[in-house]
């Protein structure tokens, strides 16, 4: 069964019909990198599997807006920044000076990298929820309960936390920070606190000292506190993250403990999943490292980009490489669940091929042909060759209008790919004449045999060529590398290309037999 139907079905059996509420969020502290883009598609196609078993189910997404800035991405002025560390993403300016505030900024690009995968949560800020007065009752039941979810802390993950520490920080009603102060009191109406100057290495306080109503957004909750917090306020029924909070003493036990035995309230459904990997390396949005969620988006339409986030298993990492095979051999994936479900086949890949749609066309996808993406990469750096032409021959069929919008599409995927992450093995440029190469008497007498197979043929297909390559190969016990080296070496000077006999094979005939028989003298 796939994935997402098996969690669909322990979540019907363990909390029937709903109607329930999923919920998702991301901090914006810089551009928003591919990893979170995981949890968007996990719990997007959980919420469209509830749909389909028949559970009532709504999608929240919070865009974090609360969080202090608490590190500053490598491609911003940190002069420029450095008097807004430890202010609340809302209230720090938008780098472009339009946007209205820096959370705002960044969530604008995420919120186009999710609209184009196709999932559609309802949105809301942090801000919104804290300042509604959502999360009132709980900053007074942590501030009420402060010794038990100390006593928590240490009991679930280690962490020993001081007698005097209150799980709340205030914003500075001088400086405006949030990550500098601390909080030393509360009488069950105000609390007192300390804005200071070396409370983290990140920012610096002001010193001030004041007394102020931690609710209506006047404070927030540390992360896992408010995690817990969240889930009530929300009335969340399901909600997972990353393995790493799901570890044993982690974020996520010591939250369900606080949710239990602070807050009263019942953990939502858990779906921890494996980390989306660029490189072998886990992102991270504030440092800016690894590729952007529009970065990698920019490489696919809808139906392979959701591929990319939902095709293996949540329990296993994807490990995503665009600077070598990852991008084509997505494609071809692809393509081979789309031909499966097209041939009837009824397994969990082309269970997945229908998850790649959108919900309302699963029943009656539109079929197209897909002609295979390393090839039109190799075709459209050939400005002879007529594009239509070579996949009706691929096909072996006259093209639909739907086939030939496919086409258009995925060429333009095509020309980005070989502008910005393309192995150089991928790209290449007919030699308009003979480029400086060595060959040995075997490749030439190997060239001059292929030339006298072009003169004796007016027509030639990429079967026949194919069929004629490894003819001579085994004539002249020519080595297959040795051969064909010789061939991308006189018409590309790489040592490499596409297929031999298809790209031979679309070559104006007259110049490759006049490249063939200049080699092989």
């Amino acid at each position: 069964m796939f994935w997402a139907d098996k969690i669909a079905q322990e979540i019907k059996e363990k909390r029937g019909d709903g109607p329930l509420i999923i919920r998702d969020e991301k901090t914006m502290s810089g551009r928003v990198h591919i990893g979170s883009m995981r949890g968007v598609a996990i719990h997007g196609a959980v919420g469209e599997a509830l749909t389909e078993h028949g559970v009532d189910n709504e999608y929240y997404y919070e865009i974090n807006d609360f969080d202090p800035m608490d590190g500053l991405p490598a491609y911003l002025d940190e002069k420029e920044y450095e008097q807004h560390m430890g202010k609340q993403l809302k209230d720090v300016p938008a780098p472009d000076g339009k946007a209205k505030n820096y959370a705002e900024y960044f969530a604008n690009e995420f919120l186009e990298v999710i609209a184009k995968s196709g999932y559609t949560p309802k949105y809301y800020r942090a801000s919104e929820l804290y300042e509604s007065g959502k999360m009132d009752p709980y900053i007074k039941m942590a501030l009420e309960g402060a010794d038990k979810i100390r006593d928590i802390y240490k009991k679930i993950s280690g962490s020993d936390k001081p007698e005097d520490w209150l799980p709340l920080n205030v914003r500075c009603e001088k400086c405006g920070k949030i990550g500098t102060t601390k909080v030393t009191s509360f009488d069950g109406g105000e609390v007192e606190y300390t804005c200071h100057e070396d409370l983290v290495d990140w920012a610096k306080g002001c010193g001030h000292q004041g007394k102020v109503s931690p609710f209506g957004g006047n404070a927030k909750l540390p992360w896992k506190p408010e995690w817990a917090a969240k889930w009530g306020a929300m009335n969340v029924s399901v909600e997972g993250a990353g393995k790493d909070h799901s570890t044993r003493g982690g974020s996520r036990d010591v939250a369900n403990a606080i949710a239990t035995e602070v807050f009263n309230i019942e953990i939502p459904f858990d779906v921890p999943y494996e980390f989306f990997l660029v490189g072998g390396k886990k992102m991270s949005s504030s440092k800016g490292s690894g590729s952007t969620s529009k970065d990698i988006s920019d490489l696919f339409p809808q139906e392979v980009f959701r591929l990319a986030l939902i095709g293996k298993d949540i329990n296993k990492q994807i490990n995503f490489e665009p600077e070598g095979e990852t991008v084509p051999t997505l494609y071809d994936q692809y393509d081979k669940i789309a031909l499966a479900h097209e041939s009837g086949e009824e397994d969990d890949f082309t269970r997945l091929y229908e998850y790649c749609q959108l919900p309302e066309v699963r029943k009656d996808i539109p079929k197209a042909f897909l002609p295979r993406f390393s090839q039109l990469a190799y075709i459209s750096q050939m400005p002879h060759v007529d594009l239509e032409e070579q996949v009706k021959e691929m096909k072996e069929a006259e093209l639909t209008d739907l086939d030939k919008e496919t086409l258009k599409n995925r060429l333009e995927y095509v020309k980005y790919w070989l502008s910005t992450y393309a192995p150089e093995r991928y790209k290449f440029e007919i030699q308009e004449s003979m480029p400086e190469v060595s060959l040995s008497d075997l490749q030439k007498k190997a060239l001059a045999t292929l030339a006298d197979f072009v003169k004796e043929n007016d027509e030639i297909t990429g079967q026949m060529m194919h069929e004629n390559l490894h003819a001579i190969k085994e004539e002249l016990e020519i080595e297959p590398r040795e051969f064909f080296t010789a061939i991308y070496n006189i018409f590309l000077n790489k040592d490499s290309g596409p297929k031999a006999g298809w790209f031979l094979s679309v070559l104006e005939r007259d110049f490759v037999l006049k490249r063939l028989e200049e080699a092989g003298k």
